[in-house]
């Protein structure tokens, strides 16, 4: 069995940390998710695990990415890197930030969610410049985006081409809508770009309640990995957010189901290698 790399591995731990954006939804609010429930439901279908930034309210930002970092730090769990939250629209916070972090080797990358503000957020210079120091930092930066938001992704992928971009949930398609059309043209154009990688994760989310999860992913994921090519994409549980449609190990299966398809040289790199080498993960 070919294992994953994960590079969407939310852990939420309410005692320590608040996350607004849960309170509202059944499965996440005020429910602790952490290492050790991660490691019983993977079991060994994960060689290792990124810690993505779970979006806590900003004030705990920094605790979050330093406990993160400690249990990357141990031995006791699978955590390869750590994905730090992070604001490049403050200037002079988001330099020391990047100072103080950057040279980490436990830190892989950077996220900022942006689909929760405005547009305009993203097309600040100071938040562009910012990106552009991710990458002369050699980090990540991910990008999350509405589906309705790919085209301000294009424009952010065009003026940072000196950092490499993940774009988060497969650009985060209307799957319960069932257009596909603009989806596809918006991840066309961002495939052009070389430096622009796409994760394979979370889609099961933007189902509709009654649609079957692996036949209405599967054109997405199909799509994406054609447009992409094997060598620019990887692969994401979002757990705990990935129990809004089921669950994980239902999400395992699914992509096992349509990956499996795939050669086994293609698995390879999207389940693991790409993860590893896009990310520069040392482990």
């Amino acid at each position: 069995m070919l294992q994953f790399i994960d590079t969407h591995q939310h852990l939420m731990y309410p005692e320590h940390f608040s996350y607004s954006w849960a309170k509202d939804i059944a499965v996440l609010a005020d429910t602790k998710y952490d290492v050790e429930a991660y490691a019983t439901l993977v079991g060994d279908h994960v060689e290792a695990s990124i810690f993505m930034e779970t979006g806590v309210d900003e004030a705990f930002y920094r605790a979050e990415t330093e406990f993160a970092l400690s249990l990357a730090a141990s031995e006791n769990n699978n955590t390869a890197g750590v994905i730090a939250a992070a604001f490049p629209e403050y200037e002079e916070e988001f330099d020391e930030w990047i100072e103080q972090t950057s040279l980490d080797p436990l830190v892989c990358g950077y996220r900022r969610i942006l689909h929760v503000v405005d547009d305009s957020v993203s097309q600040n210079q100071t938040f562009r410049e910012n990106v552009k120091k991710i990458g002369q930092s050699d980090k990540t930066f991910d990008m999350c985006f509405l589906e309705s938001q790919l085209g301000v992704a294009i424009e952010l992928a065009s003026v940072c081409d000196n950092t490499r971009l993940i774009l988060n949930h497969c650009g985060v398609p209307n799957i319960a809508g069932g257009d596909m059309n603009d989806w596809k043209l918006r991840i066309s154009e961002l495939a052009k770009m070389d430096h622009v990688a796409c994760k394979i994760s979370g889609v099961v989310a933007y189902c509709g309640p009654d649609q079957d999860r692996l036949s209405a992913v599967r054109p997405y994921i199909e799509f994406v990995v054609e447009q992409f090519g094997a060598d620019r994409c990887v692969w994401g549980s979002d757990w705990p957010v990935v129990n809004m449609a089921k669950d994980l190990p239902d999400w395992i299966d699914i992509t096992r189901a349509i990956i499996g398809e795939e050669p086994e040289d293609v698995q390879r790199k999207i389940f693991g290698a790409n993860a590893a080498r896009i990310y520069n993960l040392s482990f």
